[in-house]
């Protein structure tokens, strides 16, 4: 049995909430701060202000390309994709011209709202993106071979336990690496999802102003942080490189 949403909020939604991150070996270091996300149906129309379909999969050219894209991915991984009935994305939205999304999720639902599929789409700030195709459990509960690098401070080796939660009104993905039966990070986004109206879109935007570059911008000072710190580097390979 696979997890289900049998009752979503109307679409497009805005998440409200925040990131996690601990990093739990060989250094302690955990932070947390405020964003907002968008979670958008693929088979509606494209709206000015929602996250933009080339900003994704290698520039889709329209939700509709996009969607198609996510449904032969999953096909190609052995989803019973005939029984696609929505595709939903959360992900961040530009301001200004610049977006950057870390990771962004894709449910593949059936008629009755059952979980088909997950999609994270992980990005590195060099320029590199990767896409694991998970199907959960009833629990929402997914595991996968990392493959892809995303930080200096961490190589392509082990395992992600992915747990994701989507309801009327409530948003989360969590991310754990664990290496050798040990967790040694944890990444999630989780929020409420509220309704998007002109009112709460402006109330969100002002309490939380230049949300993609405060991305960026926060990435490479924790990076930093943990440079200082004389926390190894892992270069990387030919293989590795995106």
């Amino acid at each position: 049995m696979t997890a289900s949403t049998p009752t979503l909020p109307p679409l497009p939604a805005l998440m409200v909430g925040k990131v996690h991150h601990v990093r739990l070996r060989p250094i302690r270091h955990a932070f947390t701060y405020r964003q907002f996300q968008w979670l958008v149906d693929l088979g509606g129309d494209y709206r000015r202000g929602l996250p933009r379909p080339q900003d994704h999969f290698d520039s889709a050219t329209s939700y509709a390309d996009l969607r198609d894209r996510l449904v032969t991915l999953a096909a190609d991984h052995g989803v019973a994709v005939a029984a696609i009935d929505r595709v939903l994305m959360l992900a961040h939205a530009p301001v200004l011209g610049h977006v950057f999304d870390p990771m962004s999720a894709y449910w593949l639902l059936d008629s009755a709202g059952d979980w088909l599929a997950i999609v994270l789409e992980v990005r590195n700030t060099y320029g590199g993106r990767h896409n694991y195709v998970l199907v959960p459990d009833s629990g929402g509960r997914a595991s996968v071979a990392k493959r892809f690098y995303v930080s200096p401070f961490n190589d392509v080796s082990g395992t992600y336990d992915v747990h994701a939660r989507l309801s009327e009104t409530e948003a989360k993905v969590t991310i754990r690496l664990i290496r050798d039966g040990v967790s040694v990070f944890v990444a999630a986004t989780s929020g409420r999802l509220m309704p998007m109206t002109r009112r709460e879109v402006w109330r969100t935007r002002l309490r939380q102003p230049l949300m993609p570059q405060r991305v960026s911008a926060l990435i490479r000072v924790h990076g930093i942080y943990l440079w200082l710190r004389r926390l190894p580097v892992h270069p990387r390979s030919k293989r590795t490189a995106p």
